[in-house]
């Protein structure tokens, strides 16, 4: 994770700490990842960049944003989809709602009035009950598979925007109350390390001791608890329940003088 502020002798902006962040990409992976980017990035500038830099990318368009069609005409993206029927439906889920939805898949090949050199595709994914994505991407299309394969790219984003609510809600990572950039740093980075112990409980090795965590001090009944993937949260909860009544003991170390802590788990 990365910090930076606004305000201070540190103040910096937030398109170039995104466009450094973005460069470490290019420079670790290169054209090995596809780069997932939601509406806030949907701009010529940001376009222009990642053709430059020649990346594999998904860019949530946003649906009055104009595009170059085919005929050569300046469109908004909806108006360019309008009436054009999907290459495909089929079943997919969707894991915000918990539900199997029909959703069908098109793309169309476009380009962006001031990047017109780049051949782009317009993949419109549409479901029942719900406003359609448009997703711009580079990515060669040349069939309804590859078309699907653009919509669940973007798809994953929904991961990322839980990993976010977790740390800004379990974790408190949106509300240190300092002002000073140095005190808050220093709490963000405590909240770091505490998300970096809490994702080390996840893996494979600890699964007994999360099962016995779980059922223990955050055992949950009823249809929607048992349903509801929240991993992170109820280990969060667990711990803190565990350390409420088995407080750590402290006492010091014998001719040192300095505080150890030991902390009994079981």
């Amino acid at each position: 994770m990365r910090w930076w502020t606004s305000r201070g002798a540190r103040a910096s902006f937030k398109r170039d700490e995104q466009a450094k962040l973005l460069l470490q990409g290019v420079l670790l992976w290169g054209r090995e990842v596809m780069h997932v980017f939601d509406q806030g990035f949907a701009s010529s500038f940001w376009l222009g960049l990642l053709v430059a830099f020649s990346l594999r990318f998904v860019l949530r368009w946003k649906k009055d944003y104009q595009l170059v069609d085919e005929q050569g005409q300046r469109r908004a993206a909806w108006k360019i989809a309008r009436g054009k029927r999907g290459w495909q439906q089929r079943l997919v889920w969707d894991c915000r709602r918990h539900q199997w939805v029909m959703a069908s898949i098109l793309a169309l090949p476009v380009t962006h009035p001031d990047h017109r050199e780049q051949p782009l595709w317009l993949v419109v994914a549409r479901r029942k009950g719900g406003l359609p994505w448009y997703l711009l991407t580079a990515e060669p299309i040349a069939n309804a598979d590859d078309a699907w394969r653009i919509m669940f790219a973007y798809a994953r984003r929904w991961q990322i925007e839980l990993t976010w609510k977790e740390n800004k809600s379990e974790l408190a990572f949106q509300s240190p109350r300092v002002w000073e950039w140095e005190p808050r740093e220093k709490l963000l980075l405590l909240a770091a390390l505490a998300y970096a112990f809490l994702l080390t409980l996840l893996a494979p090795f600890y699964t007994l001791l999360r099962r016995w965590l779980l059922r223990r001090y955050c055992h949950r009944t009823g249809r929607h608890c048992r349903q509801a993937h929240a991993p992170f949260a109820r280990m969060r909860m667990a711990l803190s329940r565990l350390w409420q009544s088995v407080p750590p003991h402290w006492e010091s170390l014998s001719g040192r003088g300095q505080p150890t802590v030991s902390v009994t788990m079981l």
